[in-house]
């Protein structure tokens, strides 16, 4: 199944496309979608969803746009409904636009088909307090939002972040996936969970725990 990478908006948040079968969803759009846009039209691709990992200003610019242009549902966590209204939810923090409104869906949570691709939806919090990771078993590939980086992990000091929390999804939710699983991280470049379980310095076994 593949993934299709557009570093989208001010943070040049990774946004993405994942398709099958003449069907796509997106997961995160950090700025403006054309690009996304584009290459759905160019490969006769329907979007029927949008995904998105938490509820910051730099994973969600795009989505109104997006939405408006593909009719697709929205899904955020529900757990993140705090951050609506604060600078690093809505934008406007470090000066940064703000974010235009979009309508929503709460992301379940579990065994899931969002639309019409079967996942499991990880609880994966720390960075925000409703973060997740979107998990394909099927397909050995997640996207972690900003939980997980390659050799880093997110930061937590944003309203609701917790770092003790984030630190203990990273090891007992993902770092119980496959050592082959692909991670698609929110920024910076792909990885895999056995990569970042032996070398991340913040939460693998190269931190010395």
């Amino acid at each position: 199944m593949p993934v299709e990478t557009f570093p989208l908006g001010p943070l040049e948040t990774n946004s993405y496309l994942l398709h099958d079968a003449g069907n796509a969803i997106a997961v995160d759009v950090g700025g403006k979608p054309a690009p996304m846009l584009d290459f759905l039209a160019r490969n006769k691709l329907v979007l029927t969803a949008v995904c998105i990992t938490h509820r910051h200003f730099d994973h969600v610019y795009g989505v109104a746009e997006l939405a408006k242009a593909t009719e697709a549902p929205v899904y955020v966590p529900a757990k993140d409904d705090c951050l609506g209204e604060t600078e690093s939810g809505r934008g406007g923090i470090w000066g940064f636009p703000l974010v235009t409104p979009f309508k929503s869906l709460p992301m379940p949570l579990g065994a899931a088909t969002i639309g019409g691709f079967p996942c499991e939806v990880l609880d994966t919090p720390g960075h925000t307090p409703g973060g997740v990771t979107l998990y394909f078993p099927d397909k050995g590939l997640a996207f972690t939002g900003d939980a997980l980086f390659y050799r880093s992990i997110g930061r937590t000091d944003f309203p609701g972040g917790d770092h003790a929390t984030l630190l203990r999804a990273i090891r007992e939710v993902l770092f119980k996936l496959p050592d082959d699983t692909l991670i698609y991280p929110g920024h910076g470049p792909e990885t895999t969970i056995g990569d970042e379980r032996k070398n991340n310095a913040f939460c693998g076994d190269f931190a010395g725990r």
